[in-house]
């Protein structure tokens, strides 16, 4: 059985990490997760990019598309009482309504463990989150 797992905006910027751990997820190696903070968060950091909008716009279609599961609701309530840094409270707020059981994020710092030991939430980087999927499914 698969885990959810909260992809945050800046594991999703990268195309060539994104289309990994997109990847990934399609062979159901793990469950993507995602909030419509990190989707806006992700649309608006691409525009910034040079990116243009229309391209974007199709990037997060194609993403909802191909994971229509993948976005938490009603997940807003719970920000303001998450402890760990102000601009990820979204992130974890998103991670304890739909379940997951980690966040993959490249600002782990911002998320000690005190803010998230409590939800049975662990935060990794994406070299270790992708190192653990090889440990766990090599041939895959």
């Amino acid at each position: 059985m698969a885990l959810d797992v909260v992809l945050d905006t800046c594991v999703l910027f990268p195309a060539h990490l994104r289309d990994t751990l997109l990847r990934l997820a399609e062979i159901e190696l793990f469950v993507p997760v995602w909030s419509a903070h990190i989707t806006d968060e992700l649309e608006r950091n691409l525009i910034e990019y040079r990116i243009a909008p229309t391209a974007v716009a199709r990037l997060t279609a194609l993403m909802t598309e191909a994971f229509p599961d993948a976005s938490v609701t009603a997940y807003e309530d719970l920000i303001p009482s998450m402890t760990c840094h102000e601009k990820d409270r979204h992130v974890l707020a998103a991670a304890v309504r739909s379940g997951a059981t980690a966040v993959v994020t490249f600002n782990l710092r911002d998320f000690p463990a005190k803010s998230t030991e409590q939800y049975g939430v662990d935060v990794v980087g994406p070299d270790d989150f992708l190192l653990d999927l090889f440990d766990l499914a090599p041939r895959a």
